[in-house]
């Protein structure tokens, strides 16, 4: 009664819009119509390394129902095989193959415009991207190996760069700095045709548990001032990775729902592919922003964490 009583109230706090509640009802007909759950990770899986109550219970549950579980995250630091090893340090077992990261996706995107393995790609991010790079057999500059390289200025220098490099993947960077950011411009500013790729445009992201720290949007922007040219974004909300989705797990998007506590990249990405969206307020995004007139991003259903799913639909 209890729980049914705090719905009602959410149903009433959310007035008119058209977004729902999760409640055991709507739970139950989410649950029938869907056949794979795609779930962001930071905020809605864990908030830095500290995995959120009830997670794990949750998929074991959904996995139970013959359901198909995807990890689709923006986080670039790291890579499938990391991810895969963050889950199991949590308790969870999940495949490389159920898990879709914005570094998985840049190299991915090189592959599928056929970018010469000849050049070069100039990496502001973190080893995630690196690695993805190495393994679809691209060669890569930068990341975490620039991490201490400065500029002494008084000297007057002159700045040599790489002219073979035929893209620059702007990532998450903890170590983003005046070097980097100068490399990834002259590139993109020098070399013909050199593409610049940013992984995704996240304004914050959850490094920690405790608060919110600078996403990869910032980071995109600082190379987006420099060089007066937009990205080619490969992470959410762009469709880029949902073509590999529909490839990998045969599923009409219309079987599928987006899982995530972000608006404007988990629930525009879902919406955008046509999936059904499941917004949860345990990361991000709150429930004032969420009711805001301003906003225009309005969610099939919402709810407080994922572990409602199996405290609603559970036995």
């Amino acid at each position: 009664m209890k729980d049914k009583n705090k719905s009602e109230k959410k149903e009433q706090e959310m007035g008119s819009s058209s977004t729902e509640v999760l409640n055991g009802e709507n739970g139950a007909s989410l649950l029938n119509s869907v056949d794979a759950f795609l779930f962001d990770c930071d905020g809605v899986i864990w908030k830095g390394d500290k995995l959120i109550d009830g997670v794990s219970e949750t998929l074991q549950f959904l996995r139970s129902q013959g359901k198909a579980l995807v990890f689709v995250t923006n986080n670039s630091t790291k890579s499938r095989a990391q991810y895969a090893s963050k889950f199991l340090s949590l308790g969870i077992s999940v495949s490389q193959d159920e898990i879709f990261s914005s570094s998985f996706a840049a190299a991915m995107y090189l592959k599928s415009i056929q970018f010469s393995p000849d050049k070069k790609v100039y990496v502001i991010g973190g080893e995630g991207i690196v690695e993805e790079l190495h393994l679809a057999g691209f060669t890569s500059l930068g990341g975490p190996d620039d991490a201490n390289k400065k500029i002494e200025l008084k000297q007057n220098p002159f700045f040599h760069h790489d002219k073979t490099v035929g893209a620059v993947v702007v990532g998450l960077d903890q170590y983003i700095n005046f070097y980097k950011l100068q490399y990834a411009t002259l590139c993109i500013r020098e070399n013909p045709g050199c593409l610049f790729i940013a992984t995704n445009r996240d304004a914050v992201g959850h490094m920690t548990d405790l608060q919110e720290w600078p996403g990869a949007g910032c980071m995109v922007a600082a190379v987006c001032g420099t060089t007066q040219k937009e990205p080619v974004v490969v992470g959410k909300p762009s469709t880029f990775m949902m073509d590999f989705l529909l490839k990998k797990f045969n599923v009409d998007t219309s079987r599928m729902c987006m899982v995530g506590d972000r608006l404007d990249t988990d629930i525009l990405f879902g919406q955008s592919a046509g999936c059904k969206t499941l917004l949860v307020l345990s990361g991000v995004t709150s429930l004032p922003a969420l009711q805001d007139s301003a906003n225009n991003i309005v969610p099939d259903y919402y709810t407080d964490k994922v572990s409602d799913l199996l405290q609603l639909l559970g036995p």
